[in-house]
């Protein structure tokens, strides 16, 4: 891992809230993600199972954690087990946990090697009644791929069919929405790096440039910063390019008198930033340009300031939709005829901001949490309202992240230059 170790109390006190909420006589098995295949015999970088690292802090392929509490054998109440690494994946793979790094990591003092697992498992798992597997339940997320959880539940049920089987996703889904004050400031690394990063692109942007050249100032800060990369793959989107909502070929030249939306973020430790930016490729904004620009930064602040304790998911898109809905009025895009006459169920204003305003965020940038369960303390949301005019050929959005917090709501990403004046002073420096 490049990012500096975390504190294993996090882990510890995840464990302790997750086992509190599990059935008497349960046993909660999680485990490490697949390494997926990219071709030939290559695989893809490993990314851990947020909820796998959450709980455990390990941050290694092929692991597996067991969670007993009631346990009549004290030693494994909580297990993790780890691969053994010897000479030859030493040589070709560089190294792997040792039990005591695994313990200063986790905060679990039972380890053990994975030729361990079945044994272990076995011995302990008749004194079960319930066993707990996790899946992937993100309501973003259409089940395609045969993924490890789903196959050690086959495999599982093969050989315990009479035990009862239950789902920790129900557990995770209102733990992992409350950010801890580590997270927090977990969170608020990837936001900083994410912040040197767009500060480096407002001083390199200049007529001429290309996409790919600033996707490469980008991560070549991230990096350098200890960030494990990107949170999700960057939008680099110059012109026309920025109508395209999930644009990321980021192959295009940068021409004078066109605007640029950034959409990009740092991964740190696991947690993501989430940030979108909206820049003139010249350094200075025109004036139709500005005006579309000031009427998305009015909408994000209004939309910020209904980020707070108590807020309800589709009342508080509505309510972004009707502030929306005015400033696309005063931007001539939209009448009050249309308005009138428009479909309840898609309102007139998706025609030129056609996505949500927010979302959770977290160990996943789009992270597991309930859309219908009102905003609650500890909560880290995006805001990010956006106007694209395939006519104009122009696409604004803006975005930060923001914690709710008792006493209202705080910008994670307040420091990264929003204003418009901001960004042209700096680009001109």
């Amino acid at each position: 891992m490049k990012y500096l170790p975390v504190e294993n109390n996090l882990f510890t006190i995840n464990r302790k809230n997750f086992v509190s909420r599990l059935k008497s006589a349960s046993l909660a098995i999680f485990y490490a993600n697949d390494e997926y295949p990219r071709s030939g015999d290559q695989t893809f970088i490993f990314k851990q199972n947020p909820d796998f690292f959450y709980l455990s802090g390990i941050d290694q392929e092929q692991s597996i954690l067991l969670l007993f509490p009631d346990c009549p054998n004290s030693v494994y109440k909580e297990v993790l087990f780890l691969r053994q690494t010897n000479e030859h994946i030493a040589v070709w793979e560089g190294h792997k946990y040792t039990k005591e790094e695994a313990r200063l990591a986790s905060g679990i003092q039972s380890i053990y090697w994975l030729s361990e697992y079945d044994n272990i498992l076995h011995s302990i798992i008749n004194y079960a009644n319930n066993i707990y597997i996790n899946t992937n339940e993100n309501d973003r997320y259409a089940h395609t791929v045969p993924y490890r959880d789903i196959r050690m539940l086959a495999d599982l049920r093969s050989k315990y069919p009479l035990h009862n089987y239950e789902r920790s996703a129900l557990i995770m889904r209102d733990l992992r929405v409350v950010k801890s004050q580590t997270e927090i400031d977990l969170t608020k690394k990837a936001c900083a790096i994410t912040n040197d990063a767009f500060r480096r692109v407002l001083k390199f942007t200049k007529p001429g440039v290309t996409e790919y050249e600033i996707e490469a100032e980008i991560i070549h800060e991230f990096v350098r910063q200890r960030a494990t990369g990107h949170a999700y793959n960057p939008i680099i989107a110059s012109g026309k390019n920025a109508i395209v909502l999930h644009y990321i070929d980021n192959n295009q030249v940068c021409n004078d008198g066109d605007v640029i939306l950034f959409d990009f973020g740092a991964e740190y430790a696991n947690y993501n930033a989430d940030m979108s930016r909206s820049i003139p490729v010249n350094g200075r904004f025109t004036k139709r340009q500005r005006d579309v620009y000031d009427a998305v930064l009015r909408v994000m602040r209004a939309a910020t300031k209904m980020l707070v304790e108590g807020t309800v998911w589709n009342e508080y898109h509505d309510e972004v939709g009707k502030v929306m809905t005015g400033e696309l009025i005063g931007l001539g895009l939209l009448t009050k005829h249309d308005v009138e006459k428009q479909d309840p169920k898609m309102p007139a204003y998706k025609k030129y901001f056609m996505h949500g305003t927010s979302h959770h965020l977290g160990l996943d940038v789009h992270d597991f949490a309930s859309r219908y369960k009102p905003f609650e303390v500890g909560n880290i949301l995006t805001c990010e309202p956006g106007i694209y005019i395939p006519a104009e050929g122009l696409g604004i959005r803006l975005e930060n992240n923001i914690l709710i917090t008792k006493d209202g709501n705080i910008d994670l990403m307040a420091d990264i230059p929003l204003e418009a004046e901001h960004i042209e002073e700096i680009m001109n420096s």
